[in-house]
């Protein structure tokens, strides 16, 4: 990676800005196209571009958090919905291995920025383009378009937090790379537009949050590590 792209990943993991650079193009032509309909006298599209333009600013938010976790603690990757709480067997899994699989659904209103569940090092990174169905169906998990983070924790043990693309969500953007050393809760990746987040524990590990549980990305417990 060239140190120009390395900079600016260190830019979006350590954002002060209060808003995700992703969404500058988006900001920049709302920002474009409320001023040139204002100067023309639409005032319709003038109202029309304003409002998207300020849904856009809404939409790629990113407040700065304090995190605050014990060692076996494992933080939500995502603002959203608990959507459903599983335990699979070893073929079911990404981790290949039985787990316990949590996923949270993040809607046009969450914040879509993700963040580092537990402390440790990225082992693999792997995308795998797929299908774009609304991603709080079971259904997403297999077939949506998905990028798959592979984190060895600081004690020998290993989970797995899949980003998973939406019914509109195009764009998957991550922000580590395999071999980086993450803490718990910093800032990794974003999705574009409605989402989901499934997270894979290892056996044993307890889980605290249910289904309906309202979460926030490196704030809220998910469970603990066995």
């Amino acid at each position: 990676m060239s140190t120009g792209s390395s900079t600016a990943q260190e830019r979006r993991i350590h954002n002060r800005i209060g808003i995700a650079r992703e969404g500058f193009p988006f900001i920049g032509i709302g920002s474009a196209l409320t001023l040139l309909f204002f100067f023309l006298g639409l005032v319709s599209l003038t109202i029309v571009a304003g409002a998207l333009t300020l849904f856009v600013l809404y939409f790629f938010r990113d407040p700065d958090r304090k995190v605050e976790v014990q060692e076996k603690d494992v933080l939500t990757p995502a603002d959203g919905r608990v959507v459903g709480v599983w335990n699979l067997e070893s073929s079911e899994n990404a981790l290949g291995t039985r787990a316990v699989k949590v996923s949270v659904f993040m809607s046009l209103f969450d914040v879509h920025v993700n963040r580092i569940p537990v402390g440790g090092r990225i082992s693999r990174i792997s995308y795998r383009p797929g299908a774009f169905f609304a991603a709080n169906i079971d259904k997403a998990s297999e077939k949506n378009e998905q990028n798959a983070v592979f984190l060895n924790t600081r004690d020998e043990g290993r989970i797995v937090f899949v980003q998973v693309a939406g019914l509109i969500a195009r764009r998957i953007a991550c922000w580590v790379r395999e071999g980086d050393e993450v803490q718990a809760g910093q800032r990794f990746g974003l999705i574009r537009f409605g989402s989901r987040v499934d997270v894979y524990l290892p056996e044993g590990s307890r889980v605290v949050v249910q289904p309906g549980h309202n979460v926030k990305a490196g704030k809220t417990i998910l469970g603990c590590l066995p």
